[in-house]
């Protein structure tokens, strides 16, 4: 019944192209594709699990609000929360509810949003490519924002508009690269790849171009350390900024998150098992496009995170997407919080975040990759 779906569906290389007198898949083809997809469905994940990184994220969110200059307990911190929702006016006159409440939980908060945001598009990117090496910025989307927010610093935006302007070459740069793959039409995946490669560089020369154009003194420092990556400056509207569109790029990310299990068996197989792949395809990219745009466009380049943390969850929970998504985003939140707090406790001068994901990540990939690779 999955294969009669789709008769021109062929079976992966290397099993065999076994099919009927009518194109069909033969029966025993078709159950085959029919027991491992409902292996995959149907993988069990014990609740004990899921406790374990609940719990682990809320204490790392309640360490990130007590480590800094000005150091407190999870008491003080409770305690804290309490006085500003019952009594605002005597809260503003504490120093630490002001520490927690105009500096760290707008950093924490954000901090979370992006490590989910990277780490869920970049397991989706890996889902829909079928390619452990897959990260967030394959099709342009970080190459893009770069320009975009360069372009803003080189022209004295404010900090809004630089956002806004990083997210809007975030988008276009990601449209251009769909609209390319029309160069490779007999592989979509393929053109894909091609595509967000030739777009990416283009928007990386665009990018040099205007460091080039930068007064060295300066706005050319001032686009260096914007590109490594940072939260130095996070204000709660950032917070609010950038909210709701990943709340709806999650939201259609968890929505087709049973049909990337599906395409992790190919497209041919994914049509046969009834799946619209160039509907899914699109509403993945448009979904992991949008949280990177935002991720990008508040926190600058943090790489390895959707590289690296896809490889744990799938380590920890399995491969099924059902339950690999919500994982990633709680264990990339866990992972960027904790980074963040090194960068930021680490020395006197914070480093920026994207130099400590680097060094962590590329040492942690090699050992969770190691370990993964029959999982993938």
């Amino acid at each position: 019944a999955f294969a009669q779906r789709q008769p021109q569906a062929s079976m992966r290389s290397g099993r065999g192209t076994n099919r009927m007198p009518n194109n069909e898949l033969a029966p025993d083809e078709a159950q085959n594709l029919a027991r491992e997809a409902n292996a995959v469905f149907h993988a069990k994940v014990s609740g004990a699990k899921i406790a374990a990184i609940i719990a682990a994220l809320v204490a790392v969110i309640m360490a990130s609000l007590c480590l800094g200059r000005y150091t407190c307990n999870p008491v003080d911190v409770v305690n804290a929360f309490v006085l500003w929702f019952t009594d605002p006016i005597a809260a503003q006159d504490s120093s630490l509810v002001k520490a927690i409440f105009n500096i760290r939980l707008p950093r924490v908060l954000c901090v979370v949003l992006v490590g989910a945001a990277l780490a869920v598009a970049g397991a989706s990117y890996q889902g829909m490519f079928k390619n452990p090496l897959v990260s967030p910025d394959l099709l342009g989307a970080s190459a893009g924002a770069s320009l975009g927010a360069c372009i803003g610093m080189l022209l004295n935006f404010g900090n809004l508009e630089m956002q806004v302007l990083a997210f809007v070459f975030s988008m276009a740069a990601v449209g251009c690269a769909v609209w390319l793959t029309r160069i490779v039409k007999s592989d979509a995946l393929l053109g894909l790849v091609l595509g967000g490669i030739l777009v990416g560089s283009l928007f990386q020369s665009g990018t040099s171009i205007v460091k080039l154009l930068a007064d060295s003194d300066d706005k050319l420092p001032a686009i260096t350390f914007w590109l490594m990556g940072s939260f130095a400056n996070i204000q709660m509207r950032d917070f609010f900024l950038v909210i709701i569109p990943m709340l709806l790029g999650f939201g259609l990310l968890m929505v087709e998150r049973w049909r990337l299990n599906v395409m992790s068996f190919g497209d041919e197989e994914a049509r046969a098992l009834g799946n619209n792949t160039k509907r899914t395809r699109l509403i993945v990219i448009l979904a992991s496009t949008l949280i990177t745009a935002c991720s990008v466009a508040i926190a600058g380049i943090v790489g390895y995170v959707g590289l690296v943390v896809p490889h744990l969850a799938r380590a920890i929970v399995g491969p099924n997407y059902r339950v690999l998504l919500p994982t990633s985003m709680a264990v990339g939140a866990m992972f960027l919080l904790i980074v963040d707090n090194v960068s930021r406790l680490m020395f006197a001068t914070e480093i920026p975040i994207g130099i400590v994901t680097s060094i962590v990540g590329v040492p942690f990939f090699i050992f969770i990759y190691r370990k993964n690779l029959r999982g993938w």
